[in-house]
C-alpha cells in the first residue's frame, strides 16, 4: 500500500460519503469496521500457525481466529492452504524489494506454482527509485486455456521498506497467500482463455506514494511488457486483489473500474452469500490495477483498504499474523475462483 509522508495519503481512498472515524478522516473519507460482516473472532483455533518471523517481529498465529470454512463448501478452494501460505510468507519477516526475505519469498513462490502444474515466467527487472536503481522480479504462473484470451489476477508480495519490522500479513501476505491456492485450483484445468497469476514486486512506495511514479513498479513493469508482446490485447479482464484478509472484511465497488466488472464480481458474491462483505457503497483505490487501466484494459482492485487504516494496522509493525482471518482470505478466495468461472463462461 501507499505511504502516508507528511500527511499525505499515498493511496487515494475516496469513499461515496464521507465517513468520520473517531473524529478522524483517513485518506480523505473512510468507513469505520463493522462488527458484523465477517463476525468477531471467535475460540477456534486457526487451522494453521506460524512460529516467529525474521527481525525479531512475532509470527504467532492468533490466539483466537475464525477457522476457514471446509474446502467443499468453497467450490474447492481451500482457505486453511491459502493461510498456511500467509503463514508461511510472513516468517520469512520483512520483505522489501532485493532483500534476502524476498529473495526467499520469490523462491517459495516459484516452487508452490511449480507443484501445482503452473507453467512459470520470471521477469527480472531494474527500477529506478528514489533510493536508486533496484533489482525486482515479477513471478507468473499461467493455467493454459483453449483459446487466446487471457484472465489475468494479480496481487503484490513485497512489504514496505520504511517500516522497521513490517512484515505485512494483511499487506501483502494475505493476498498472496490467497493467490498460491488460487494457483494450486486453476492450473490443473483448461479453461476457454487462458488464466495468468502474476505476484508482482515493488507496489510499495520507497519514499513518497504521491510524488515521482515511486509506487507500482512491477504492474508497470508487467502491463508494459505485455504490450511490447502483444499479449495485452488478449486481456479480457484484470482482477487484483490486495488487503483481503482481515475480519469484519468491507470490500467496495471500485467507481473508476468498468461497472460490468464490478458487478459480474458483486452479483457472484451476493449468490454465495457475502452481501456483507462485498458491499455497496463505491470508491476509488489507486493500486497495481492502474496501469491497466491507464491502457484501456478492464480491471478492479478487491481490497479493503480503509477499514485497516481505522483500525491503526496499515503500514505499522502491527500489521501481523494474527489480524488475518483465514475465513476472509477463504472467501475473497472463492469470490475470485467463482468470479473467473463467470469471466471464462462471459468470453467462452
Amino acid at each position: 500500500m501507499a505511504n502516508l509522508v507528511n500527511g499525505v495519503c499515498g493511496k487515494l481512498w475516496m469513499a461515496s460519503a464521507v465517513a468520520v472515524l473517531s473524529g478522524v478522516v483517513a485518506c480523505g473519507a473512510s468507513n469505520a469496521p463493522s462488527s458484523a460482516s465477517s463476525g468477531s473472532p471467535n475460540s477456534a483455533a486457526a487451522s494453521s500457525g506460524a512460529g516467529a518471523s525474521g527481525a525479531g517481529q512475532s509470527a504467532a498465529a492468533p490466539k483466537f481466529a475464525e477457522v476457514a470454512p471446509p474446502a467443499d463448501q468453497t467450490g474447492g478452494f481451500d482457505g486453511a492452504k491459502a493461510y498456511e501460505h500467509v503463514a508461511k510468507l510472513v516468517r520469512f519477516g520483512p520483505r522489501p524489494p532485493a532483500s534476502e526475505a524476498l529473495h526467499h519469498s520469490q523462491d517459495y513462490i516459484i516452487a508452490e506454482l511449480k507443484a501445482a502444474g503452473c507453467e512459470v515466467d520470471q521477469d527480472d527487472f531494474h527500477a529506478s527509485t528514489p533510493k536508486g536503481n533496484v533489482a525486482m522480479k515479477n513471478i507468473v504462473g499461467k493455467a493454459p486455456g483453449t483459446g487466446q484470451g487471457i484472465i489475468l489476477l494479480l496481487t503484490h508480495y513485497d512489504t514496505l521498506s520504511s517500516v522497521e519490522n513490517f512484515v505485512g500479513a494483511e499487506d501483502s501476505a494475505s493476498s498472496t497467500g490467497m493467490m498460491l491456492e488460487m494457483g494450486r485450483q486453476l492450473c490443473s484445468k483448461k479453461g476457454p482463455n487462458s488464466v495468468w497469476l502474476a505476484f508482482l514486486d515493488g507496489e510499495e512506495a520507497f519514499v513518497n506514494w504521491d510524488q515521482d511514479d515511486d509506487h507500482t513498479y512491477g504492474s508497470r513493469e508487467l502491463a508494459a511488457r505485455m504490450a511490447v508482446s502483444g499479449d495485452l490485447k488478449r486481456v479480457k479482464a484484470v482482477l487484483l486483489a490486495d488487503m483481503i484478509g482481515q475480519y469484519n472484511l468491507k470490500i467496495l465497488r471500485q467507481s473508476d473500474s468498468p461497472k460490468w466488472l464490478n458487478d459480474l464480481v458483486w452479483k457472484k458474491a451476493a449468490q454465495l452469500g457475502y452481501k456483507d462483505i462485498f458491499v455497496s457503497e463505491e470508491t476509488t483505490t489507486s493500486d497495481d490495477h492502474d496501469p491497466f487501466l491507464a491502457r484501456g484494459v478492464p480491471a478492479l482492485d478487491i481490497i479493503d483498504l480503509n477499514d485497516y487504516i481505522a483500525a491503526g494496522y496499515w503500514h505499522t509493525p502491527q500489521d501481523t499474523l494474527d489480524k488475518v482471518s483465514p475465513r476472509s482470505v477463504a472467501i475473497v478466495g472463492y469470490v475470485i475462483l467463482e468470479s473467473v468461472d463467470e469471466l471464462q463462461n462471459k468470453f467462452h
